[in-house]
C-alpha cells in the first residue's frame, strides 16, 4: 500500500512538473526602431519609435514563458533595450544597459534578446537605455499568471496599460547633448502624455487625447507606468476611488486611495469600478516637484474615461495635489504593504551580510575647460554621485564582459560602503558648500558574494538642494523596510523596520530631505546597475553597479555571452 501511495505521489509530482513546462511557451516579437514623423502641440517632429508607434508594442507573456525580441536598429543612434524589472536570472547578457551588460547596437545592426520570465507577474515595461531615447522608445511588458493560476483579486472586466510620458518639441538627444556640453541642467519638457497623447488641455491637442470607454458597474485594472524621463507624477481620476493591488510587478495588500504617485521607472496597478453616474471623467497627471526653486514642467496631461452609452458631456476634472505636496507623496509611498503569502511572496531575509550607507544627490564636477567657465553653478558642471563617487561608464568593453572574462582595467571594486565624510546631510545650509559639493568621475562598483544579503540605506543630501530621487536596481526586487525624513538614525530607525509585510519594489523614491532602507538577496550572478531613474541625473553620474560573484555550481554561474552580442 505504501509503495502504491509513493508511486501515486511521484506520478502526480511528475504530472505537475510536465504540465507547468507544457503551459510555458515562446513569445516572439520584432522591434524595428526608426524615425517617425508625428504632430504634437502644433509642431511636426521626427522621433525615434518602435514599429511606428508611441508607445511601442505591448508585450504580453505568462509567468514561465520565454521572451525573444529581435531588435533592428534603423535609427541614427546607438541603441539598447532594457527590460525594466525583469530578474534576468542567469541571463544578465539580455538586461540591456549599454556598457554595463552589453555594447550598443549600432545603426543598421540588430541583436536578439532572449530570456525566461520566471518568478514574477504583473506590470513591467521596456525602454531604451541609451541617452534620452527612452522618451519615445518604450512600451508596456505585462506578465500574466501562469496558465491555471489567477490574480489574488477578482478578475477584472478589462485590463488597460496607462503609460505616462514626457514630451519635448525639440529633439531629445539635442536637449541632452546641449546640457552635457554646457554643464548646466537640461531644458524642461513641453508636455506630459497619457499613452502617447498630451490631452486636450494643451494647444492643438483636442484630437490628441486618450479615451477609455467603460461599462457601468464593471471593474477595470489600470496598469500605470511612469515612462517620463525626469518627473514624478501624481495621477487621479475624477470622482473615482482607486485600489492599489500591485507595484513594480509585486502584489500589495489592497490600498484604497484617490491619488497615485509614480516615480520614473515605477509601475502601479489599480482597480477602479465604473460606479459613477454615466458621463465623461478626466484622468489626469502632473508633476510632484520636490526640489524647491528648480524650474519644472508645470503642465497637466489628461485622458478621458467615457461611460458607454452616456450622453456627450464636458469631462469632470480631478483636483490634483499641489506640485510640492510632499506629505501626500510620502503618505502614498509609506502606506503600501506587501501581500504576504500572495503569488511569489518572499519573506524578508533577517541575516545581513553587507551593510551599505549610500548618500545620493546632485553635486558639481570641475568644468574641465582651460581658462573658461561652464554654465553650471559656481562656473562648474552639474555632477551627481553616490557616496561622492560620480559614476562613469566604460566605453571599450561592457562591465559584464569584463566580469565574465576576468578582464581588468574596465572597473574597480572599491565603491565605498559609506560616504567619505559624515556631516548634516540634509541641512540646506550645506547647499553649494565648496568643501563638500565637488565630486570626481570614476567607474567604481560594489562586489558581493553570491547569495549574500545586502542592506542599503539611501540618504538624500543637500549638496545642490534637496530632491526626491528614484533609485532603480537592475536584476532584483528588494524589500522596502522603512523611509523617513532628515538624517537616518542608525539607533532608532531599525526599531521601526517592517520585517513582516513590507512593499517589494525594483525602484524606490528616496524622500526629499530623507532616507529609505532596502534589503535584498544577491542570488543572481552578474553586473547590475544601481542608479537614479531621472535621465538628467544618470549621465551626471548618480549610479554605481552591484557585481554579484558566481556561485559554486553551474546553476549559480553566469553562462557565456550569446554569439551575436554586439561588439564595442
Amino acid at each position: 500500500m505504501a509503495r502504491r501511495v509513493l508511486f501515486l505521489a511521484c506520478a502526480l509530482a511528475l504530472f505537475a512538473c510536465s504540465s507547468s513546462v507544457a503551459f510555458a511557451k515562446i513569445v516572439e516579437h520584432s522591434f524595428h526602431v526608426q524615425n517617425l514623423t508625428v504632430h504634437r502641440l502644433c509642431h511636426q517632429r521626427v522621433i525615434n519609435a518602435v514599429n511606428g508607434g508611441l508607445p511601442g508594442p505591448l508585450i504580453r507573456v505568462h509567468e514561465g514563458d520565454t521572451l525573444i525580441v529581435h531588435v533592428f536598429n534603423k535609427s541614427p543612434y546607438n541603441l539598447t533595450i532594457h527590460w525594466h524589472g525583469i530578474f534576468q536570472l542567469l541571463s544578465g547578457w539580455a538586461d540591456g544597459p549599454e556598457y554595463a551588460t552589453q555594447c550598443p547596437i549600432r545603426p543598421e545592426h540588430s541583436y536578439t534578446y532572449r530570456f525566461n520570465v520566471t518568478g514574477q507577474e504583473g506590470t513591467l515595461w521596456w525602454h531604451a537605455h541609451v541617452q534620452w531615447l527612452r522618451a519615445t522608445v518604450h512600451g508596456a511588458l505585462i506578465i500574466h499568471p501562469r496558465k491555471g493560476h489567477s490574480y489574488p483579486f477578482p478578475k477584472p472586466y478589462g485590463e488597460i496599460p496607462i503609460l505616462l510620458g514626457e514630451w519635448w518639441n525639440a529633439n531629445v538627444i539635442d536637449v541632452e547633448n546641449q546640457a552635457l556640453a554646457t554643464g548646466n541642467a537640461p531644458n524642461i519638457s513641453d508636455a506630459f502624455t497619457i499613452n502617447g497623447q498630451p490631452g486636450d488641455l494643451y494647444p492643438c491637442s483636442s484630437n490628441d487625447t486618450y479615451k477609455l470607454e467603460v461599462v457601468y458597474g464593471k471593474t477595470y485594472l489600470l496598469r500605470i507606468i511612469n515612462a517620463a524621463l525626469n518627473n514624478q507624477l501624481f495621477f487621479k481620476i475624477a470622482n473615482h476611488k482607486m485600489t492599489v493591488v500591485a507595484v513594480d510587478a509585486t502584489y500589495t495588500s489592497p490600498m484604497v486611495t484617490d491619488v497615485v504617485l509614480v516615480t520614473p521607472g515605477q509601475t502601479t496597478d489599480i482597480l477602479i469600478t465604473a460606479n459613477q453616474p454615466p458621463a465623461s471623467y478626466y484622468m489626469a497627471a502632473h508633476p510632484y516637484a520636490s526640489a524647491a526653486g528648480v524650474p519644472f514642467d508645470n503642465t497637466t496631461t489628461s485622458g478621458i474615461i467615457v461611460y458607454q452609452n452616456s450622453k456627450p458631456s464636458k469631462p469632470l476634472m480631478p483636483a490634483l495635489p499641489a506640485f510640492n505636496d510632499t506629505p501626500t507623496a510620502f503618505k502614498f509611498n509609506s502606506n503600501l504593504k506587501g501581500l504576504v503569502n500572495g503569488p511569489h511572496w518572499a519573506p524578508v531575509p533577517l541575516e545581513i551580510d553587507e551593510h551599505m550607507f549610500v548618500t545620493v544627490g546632485l553635486g558639481l564636477v570641475a568644468c574641465g575647460l582651460k581658462n573658461a567657465t561652464c554654465a553650471g553653478p559656481l562656473g562648474q558642471r552639474f555632477g551627481a554621485s553616490m557616496n561622492n563617487a560620480s559614476f562613469q561608464f566604460p566605453t571599450k568593453l561592457s562591465m559584464l564582459q569584463a566580469f565574465h572574462g576576468n578582464i581588468g582595467g574596465v572597473y574597480t571594486t572599491d565603491f565605498p560602503d559609506n560616504p567619505p565624510l559624515v556631516f548634516n546631510y540634509t541641512d540646506p545650509n550645506n547647499s553649494f558648500n565648496t568643501s563638500i559639493v565637488m565630486t570626481t568621475k570614476s567607474t567604481k562598483v560594489k562586489k558581493v558574494k553570491y547569495d549574500s544579503t545586502v542592506q542599503i540605506v539611501f540618504q538624500n543630501t543637500a549638496f545642490v538642494g534637496l530632491e526626491n530621487h528614484p533609485i532603480h536596481l537592475h536584476g532584483f526586487n528588494f524589500h522596502v523596510l522603512a523611509q523617513g525624513f532628515g538624517n537616518y538614525d542608525a539607533v532608532n530607525a531599525p526599531k521601526k523596520f517592517n520585517l513582516v509585510n513590507p512593499q517589494v519594489r525594483n525602484t524606490i523614491g528616496v524622500p526629499v530631505g530623507g532616507w529609505a532602507v532596502i534589503r535584498f538577496t544577491a542570488n543572481n550572478p552578474g553586473v547590475w546597475m544601481l542608479h537614479c531613474h531621472l535621465d538628467a541625473h544618470l549621465p551626471w553620474g548618480l549610479a554605481t553597479a552591484i557585481v554579484v560573484e558566481n556561485g559554486h555550481t553551474p546553476s549559480t554561474t553566469l553562462p557565456p555571452p550569446p554569439p551575436d552580442q554586439p561588439h564595442c
